[in-house]
């Protein structure tokens, strides 16, 4: 399933601009470095992912579904004239399905792969203290959700942080993640 994502290159728009930020090397190795996170809610919890691998969030207009798909995946959107996948992990991450309509997408990425991930809200972007971020418990609210990898301490409450590469394999139906179902 490699065709399901666009390819990130020089003429994409969604490629990362000239001068983008890129940690120095031997950053993530201090005590105290920092990393920034896009912070988002799902189903009425807070979820995170490392702005590194976010390509852009954007209000999702219109999805035109795809038959045949891993049922994960709810369609394609067209931004400005990229083809992107849109994935709803709600299930995925046994959060709420209360809403039946997910009015934004974080557009991640990992290498040249290209997927929205449909979200309730992307509240803030933050700056976080590489302490902040804890292992995923072997008990409590992030247990034994797939491609929750860390949790992240935001003042008094926890998000979970999204392994994107987890992700991308549960979504392809690897064997990094739970098999999705087909269908839709």
């Amino acid at each position: 399933m490699a065709d399901l994502y666009p390819t990130v290159s020089q003429s994409n728009p969604l490629s990362p601009p000239q001068g983008t930020y890129q940690p120095s090397k031997g950053a993530s190795d201090s005590a105290g470095a920092s990393t920034r996170m896009c912070v988002f809610l799902l189903g009425g919890e807070s979820f995170a992912m490392d702005l590194r691998h976010v390509a852009e969030v954007f209000e999702v207009e219109s999805v035109t579904a795809v038959p045949g798909m891993p049922r994960v995946l709810v369609g394609v959107t067209n931004l400005r004239g990229t083809i992107v996948s849109l994935v709803d992990l709600r299930e995925t991450l046994e959060v709420s399905l209360a809403s039946s309509v997910l009015p934004f997408a974080v557009v991640m990425r990992e290498g040249a792969k290209l997927c929205g991930v449909l979200v309730d809200d992307v509240p803030e972007i933050r700056t976080v203290s590489r302490n902040d971020l804890l292992p995923a418990l072997q008990s409590g609210p992030y247990e034994r959700r797939p491609g929750v990898s860390l949790v992240l301490r935001l003042g008094s409450r926890l998000c979970g942080v999204l392994d994107v590469t987890q992700v991308f394999a549960q979504i392809e139906g690897g064997s990094g993640g739970t098999e999705v179902e087909a269908g839709r």
